[in-house]
Protein backbone atom coordinates (compact mmCIF):
# COMPACT_ATOMS: atom_id res chain seq x y z
CA UNK A 1 0.00 0.00 0.00
CA UNK A 2 1.67 3.54 -1.18
CA UNK A 3 -0.39 6.22 0.67
CA UNK A 4 0.57 9.58 0.49
CA UNK A 5 1.87 9.88 4.34
CA UNK A 6 0.74 13.56 4.17
CA UNK A 7 -2.68 13.11 3.63
CA UNK A 8 -4.46 13.00 7.16
CA UNK A 9 -6.52 9.79 6.86
CA UNK A 10 -3.30 8.04 5.89
CA UNK A 11 -2.12 7.70 9.42
CA UNK A 12 -4.20 6.85 12.11
CA UNK A 13 -2.90 6.96 15.67
CA UNK A 14 -5.89 5.85 17.58
CA UNK A 15 -6.24 3.45 20.79
CA UNK A 16 -8.88 1.60 18.72
CA UNK A 17 -8.55 -2.17 17.79
CA UNK A 18 -7.09 -2.65 14.48
CA UNK A 19 -7.27 -5.66 11.62
CA UNK A 20 -3.14 -5.11 12.13
CA UNK A 21 -0.86 -7.02 10.18
CA UNK A 22 2.55 -6.14 11.41
CA UNK A 23 4.15 -5.35 14.42
CA UNK A 24 6.17 -2.82 15.22
CA UNK A 25 8.58 -2.24 18.52
CA UNK A 26 9.68 1.07 19.12
CA UNK A 27 13.47 1.86 21.06
CA UNK A 28 11.34 4.67 22.49
CA UNK A 29 8.57 7.11 23.38
CA UNK A 30 10.60 9.74 20.65
CA UNK A 31 10.56 7.00 18.40
CA UNK A 32 6.77 7.09 16.95
CA UNK A 33 6.74 10.37 15.52
CA UNK A 34 9.60 9.00 12.37
CA UNK A 35 8.44 5.58 12.94
CA UNK A 36 4.70 6.69 12.25
CA UNK A 37 6.01 9.12 9.45
CA UNK A 38 8.46 6.15 7.33
CA UNK A 39 5.51 3.40 7.73
CA UNK A 40 2.83 5.15 6.70
CA UNK A 41 3.83 5.59 3.38
CA UNK A 42 3.06 1.20 3.56
CA UNK A 43 -0.47 1.66 5.28
CA UNK A 44 -2.33 3.06 8.00
CA UNK A 45 0.02 3.18 11.67
CA UNK A 46 -1.85 2.54 14.93
CA UNK A 47 -0.60 3.05 18.42
CA UNK A 48 -1.36 0.71 21.15
CA UNK A 49 -1.84 1.12 24.80
CA UNK A 50 1.47 -1.47 25.03
CA UNK A 51 4.54 0.25 25.70
CA UNK A 52 6.47 1.38 22.29
CA UNK A 53 4.41 -1.05 20.28
CA UNK A 54 2.53 0.15 17.20
CA UNK A 55 1.15 -1.61 14.45
CA UNK A 56 0.71 -1.18 11.29
CA UNK A 57 -1.86 -2.52 8.45
CA UNK A 58 -0.65 -3.54 4.85
CA UNK A 59 -2.42 -4.51 1.92
CA UNK A 60 0.03 -7.11 0.96
CA UNK A 61 2.78 -8.36 3.69
CA UNK A 62 4.95 -10.26 0.90
CA UNK A 63 5.40 -7.11 -1.05
CA UNK A 64 6.08 -4.91 2.42
CA UNK A 65 8.98 -6.61 3.76
CA UNK A 66 10.51 -6.53 0.50
CA UNK A 67 10.33 -2.97 0.48
CA UNK A 68 10.68 -1.93 3.58
CA UNK A 69 14.41 -3.81 3.51
CA UNK A 70 14.61 -1.79 -0.09
CA UNK A 71 14.02 1.78 2.30
CA UNK A 72 16.02 0.82 5.06
CA UNK A 73 19.18 0.33 2.77
CA UNK A 74 18.11 4.24 1.66
CA UNK A 75 17.39 5.21 5.30
CA UNK A 76 19.54 2.71 7.45
CA UNK A 77 18.72 5.32 10.42
CA UNK A 78 15.28 4.16 10.48
CA UNK A 79 16.40 0.93 12.91
CA UNK A 80 17.30 3.86 15.34
CA UNK A 81 13.93 4.17 16.03
CA UNK A 82 12.52 0.47 15.24
CA UNK A 83 13.76 -1.91 17.18
CA UNK A 84 11.67 -4.81 16.08
CA UNK A 85 9.22 -5.58 13.10
CA UNK A 86 7.28 -8.54 12.51
CA UNK A 87 4.63 -8.54 9.45
CA UNK A 88 2.43 -11.47 10.12
CA UNK A 89 1.39 -14.35 7.02
CA UNK A 90 -1.44 -15.43 8.60
CA UNK A 91 -3.73 -13.24 11.74
CA UNK A 92 -6.54 -14.06 13.99
CA UNK A 93 -8.66 -13.03 16.71
CA UNK A 94 -9.05 -14.88 19.93
CA UNK A 95 -10.57 -14.97 23.45
CA UNK A 96 -9.69 -17.68 25.36
CA UNK A 97 -6.64 -19.95 25.39
CA UNK A 98 -8.15 -22.55 23.99
CA UNK A 99 -9.22 -20.49 21.20
CA UNK A 100 -5.91 -19.05 20.64
CA UNK A 101 -4.49 -23.01 20.90
CA UNK A 102 -6.95 -24.36 18.38
CA UNK A 103 -5.78 -21.65 15.36
CA UNK A 104 -2.66 -21.18 15.89
CA UNK A 105 -2.57 -25.29 15.92
CA UNK A 106 -4.50 -24.96 12.37
CA UNK A 107 -2.69 -22.31 10.78
CA UNK A 108 0.78 -23.71 12.00
CA UNK A 109 0.00 -27.21 10.56
CA UNK A 110 -0.99 -25.81 7.45
CA UNK A 111 2.77 -25.13 7.45
CA UNK A 112 3.96 -28.26 8.47
CA UNK A 113 4.91 -28.91 5.09
CA UNK A 114 7.15 -26.44 5.10
CA UNK A 115 9.29 -27.54 7.68
CA UNK A 116 9.85 -31.62 6.79
CA UNK A 117 12.97 -32.93 8.32
CA UNK A 118 13.84 -30.07 9.54
CA UNK A 119 14.71 -28.02 12.55
CA UNK A 120 12.73 -25.52 13.92
CA UNK A 121 11.25 -24.17 17.06
CA UNK A 122 7.86 -21.50 17.75
CA UNK A 123 8.35 -18.10 19.77
CA UNK A 124 5.88 -16.35 21.43
CA UNK A 125 5.72 -12.47 21.87
CA UNK A 126 2.85 -12.11 24.28
CA UNK A 127 1.11 -8.70 25.22
CA UNK A 128 -1.90 -9.03 26.94
CA UNK A 129 -3.87 -11.97 28.11
CA UNK A 130 -1.32 -12.23 31.57
CA UNK A 131 -2.48 -14.81 33.37
CA UNK A 132 -4.31 -16.80 30.17
CA UNK A 133 -1.85 -17.35 28.12
CA UNK A 134 1.69 -18.60 29.20
CA UNK A 135 4.03 -18.13 26.88
CA UNK A 136 6.54 -21.27 27.40
CA UNK A 137 3.35 -23.45 27.64
CA UNK A 138 2.26 -22.50 24.27
CA UNK A 139 5.36 -22.38 22.49
CA UNK A 140 5.61 -25.97 23.48
CA UNK A 141 2.14 -27.04 22.69
CA UNK A 142 2.56 -25.99 19.10
CA UNK A 143 6.14 -27.32 18.44
CA UNK A 144 4.96 -30.44 19.74
CA UNK A 145 1.64 -30.28 17.69
CA UNK A 146 4.16 -29.52 14.91
CA UNK A 147 6.46 -32.68 15.72
CA UNK A 148 3.40 -35.14 15.86
CA UNK A 149 2.09 -34.33 13.17
CA UNK A 150 5.88 -34.32 10.94
CA UNK A 151 6.60 -37.51 13.02
CA UNK A 152 2.83 -39.02 11.06
CA UNK A 153 4.11 -38.03 7.97
CA UNK A 154 7.47 -39.73 7.88
CA UNK A 155 9.07 -36.98 7.93
CA UNK A 156 9.95 -35.88 11.20
CA UNK A 157 11.25 -32.43 12.22
CA UNK A 158 13.13 -31.41 15.34
CA UNK A 159 13.06 -28.39 17.70
CA UNK A 160 16.32 -26.87 17.75
CA UNK A 161 17.70 -22.89 18.89
CA UNK A 162 20.53 -22.53 17.66
CA UNK A 163 20.86 -21.72 13.67
CA UNK A 164 17.27 -23.40 12.72
CA UNK A 165 16.03 -23.74 9.47
CA UNK A 166 12.76 -21.78 10.41
CA UNK A 167 11.09 -19.98 13.09
CA UNK A 168 7.44 -20.21 13.57
CA UNK A 169 6.55 -16.25 15.13
CA UNK A 170 3.39 -15.72 16.77
CA UNK A 171 2.83 -11.45 17.80
CA UNK A 172 -0.16 -11.28 19.98
CA UNK A 173 -2.10 -7.74 20.99
CA UNK A 174 -4.75 -8.31 23.36
CA UNK A 175 -7.08 -10.72 21.26
CA UNK A 176 -5.42 -10.60 18.10
CA UNK A 177 -2.62 -12.74 16.86
CA UNK A 178 -0.21 -12.55 13.99
CA UNK A 179 1.62 -15.50 12.95
CA UNK A 180 4.52 -16.24 10.27
CA UNK A 181 7.44 -18.14 9.40
CA UNK A 182 10.74 -17.90 8.69
CA UNK A 183 13.58 -19.64 7.15
CA UNK A 184 17.32 -19.48 7.45
CA UNK A 185 17.65 -17.17 4.67
CA UNK A 186 14.56 -15.02 5.81
CA UNK A 187 16.13 -14.48 8.97
CA UNK A 188 19.48 -13.66 6.80
CA UNK A 189 18.25 -11.10 4.33
CA UNK A 190 16.02 -9.72 6.98
CA UNK A 191 17.89 -9.27 9.64
CA UNK A 192 15.91 -6.42 11.14
CA UNK A 193 12.95 -9.33 12.20
CA UNK A 194 15.46 -9.72 15.22
CA UNK A 195 14.44 -13.30 15.54
CA UNK A 196 18.56 -14.37 14.97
Amino acid sequence: MQNDASRPDAIDVTREPADWNVVITLQDRESFGPARQFLGKWGRVRRTHFYNVMTLTVDDVSAFLPEFAAAVVKEPGILNDVSHLMPAHATFDFATAEDFEQRARDIALGWAGRLANQRFHVRLHRRGFKGTLSTPHEERFLDNSLLQALAQSNAPGRVGFDDPDAILCIETIDGRAGMSMWTRDDLKRFAFLGLM
